[in-house]
């Protein structure tokens, strides 16, 4: 048997090959499907079978277009209601390829359809060699269980303490785990930087695994969940229909900078995709700043919306065509267009550029002692939680376009999150908002705790 993970990092997420004589599995595929046809043709199979462990919601599965090509049925659990051409598979379902044998697990709690699947390699052993756990199970922690529209968060966690203690847990310790997504991922809270696991390793160091009633359970799960961005449910909608082949995507349109001056007075969502320094040096007016370096799409998906319809700047054409892809893989398959020439040509036109002023956090601590500076702190509970400056505002990042800043348009804001990457996403929000004296931290809290500066600890807020 070939087995083969694919790692999306920009969106933490998993997916996997498997080849048994001839014929291939593909579990939870990416839209962008290519890759799976690339890797099965690599090993001389052809692809059989696809599963989806879920209604994925944040991203935008590739199931129906790899259906398409490879003429592939997709099997996905019972209670998801497909609309798509597909297999609903129950508890005990079992498919046979080749040597290899996948048998269906139904574990509800992340969502009501949430299957996982037991993979034995025959020509090993007759006994199971690991587990796909989709959102069921992840390293270092479990699916968030809140995403659903018909079960209530309490409802969905004890299902999901139901799923881990009756049914994965019952498998043996040397069975390996391989979730659909890993650390970084808005679908859990507390995963580990590794990609696989083993069900002995998760009985050991899973914290969730290791809450010692079904009622304890169910509270330390439904509290303090991250906001659920309006997107999944979005996403998940398109799942559940199957989104079109990528190839359908109209072209992008070239705007000029006189069409896009004229379209930014009537308020139009600009995304600048460079990098934060170019962005920072000179880039249009109120314009938003996702860099293609961190989880663009995810931030793109949250702060901008699925129906923003954004016209892209980017340096080269190579920036452009990955930006199209990564914003299609969260569901922003409607681009206006891009600024034909980029940022050169905006100037070329004789039109003003914005610049980011950028602060070290010695400049910080400056402004803060002599009382001169709002600070914005825009990273996640926990990051915050963990240690943060001193009467600094917490106003996590996805919550800011939502959320008025509760200081004046015209008070200088220093704004920061952990590296700097959100922050100058954060920037740009706050200029489009009004907020015209703002700065970008460099190198965030990173920076600060780096220099020895003064900070407020867990263990301060604690006493």
């Amino acid at each position: 048997m070939h087995f083969e993970q694919f790692y999306l990092g920009c969106l933490a997420h998993a997916s996997y090959l498997l080849v048994s004589e001839g014929e291939a599995v593909v579990v939870d595929p990416q839209r962008d499907v290519e890759i799976y046809l690339d890797a099965a043709a690599a090993q001389g199979a052809s692809i059989r079978y696809i599963f989806e462990t879920h209604l994925h919601a944040d991203f935008v599965s590739g199931h129906k277009e790899l259906a398409l090509r490879t003429g592939a049925n997709i099997h996905i659990g019972s209670r998801a209601n497909a609309s798509f051409h597909h297999v609903g598979v129950e508890d005990g379902f079992e498919l046979h390829v080749g040597q290899m044998r996948i048998r269906v697990l139904e574990t509800p709690g992340h969502t009501p359809e949430s299957i996982c699947l037991i993979v034995t390699d025959q020509e090993k052993s007759s006994s199971p060699w690991a587990v796909l756990t989709g959102d069921t199970l992840f390293v270092g922690d479990v699916g968030r269980p809140d995403l659903s529209s018909m079960h209530t968060p309490f409802e969905l966690a004890g299902l999901l303490y139901d799923s881990l203690h009756e049914k994965i847990f019952t498998l043996p310790d040397d069975v390996l785990v391989y979730p659909a997504h890993g650390a970084g991922s808005l679908c859990g809270r507390n995963m580990r930087a590794e990609r696989w696991s083993t069900i002995g390793a998760e009985r050991l160091r899973n914290y969730a695994v290791q809450i010692s009633t079904r009622e304890r359970f169910i509270r330390e799960l439904t509290q303090n969940l991250p906001t659920c961005p309006d997107y999944f449910r979005e996403d998940a909608e398109l799942n559940r229909h199957g989104a079109s082949a990528l190839s359908e995507l109209a072209k992008l349109t070239p705007i000029s900078a006189e069409e896009l001056a004229s379209e930014l007075a009537i308020g139009a969502n600009v995304l600048d995709v460079r990098p934060c320094d170019r962005f920072a040096e000179g880039h249009v007016p109120r314009s938003v700043n996702i860099a293609l370096s961190g989880q663009f799409a995810s931030w793109a998906a949250m702060v901008l919306g699925l129906s923003s319809w954004p016209v892209i700047i980017a340096d080269t054409s190579e920036q452009l065509s990955e930006a199209r892809v990564r914003l299609a893989r969260v569901g922003i398959d409607q681009v206006r267009g891009y600024l034909l020439g980029g940022v050169e040509a905006w100037t070329r036109a004789r039109l003003p550029l914005a610049r980011m002023p950028q602060i070290a956090v010695q400049t910080l601590s400056e402004w803060q002692k002599r009382a001169e500076v709002s600070i914005v702190d825009v990273r996640r509970e926990t990051e915050w939680q963990s240690g943060h400056i001193s009467h600094a505002l917490w106003l996590p990042l996805d919550k800011l376009a939502s959320t008025p800043l509760p200081v004046s348009r015209d008070r200088l804001v220093a704004v920061h999150c952990q590296s700097g990457y959100r922050s100058m996403i954060a920037c740009g929000l706050l200029r489009r908002a009004g907020f015209q004296n703002v700065v970008n931290v460099i190198g965030g809290f990173d920076a600060w705790r780096a220099a020895g500066l003064p900070l407020v600890t867990a263990e301060d807020v604690a006493a």
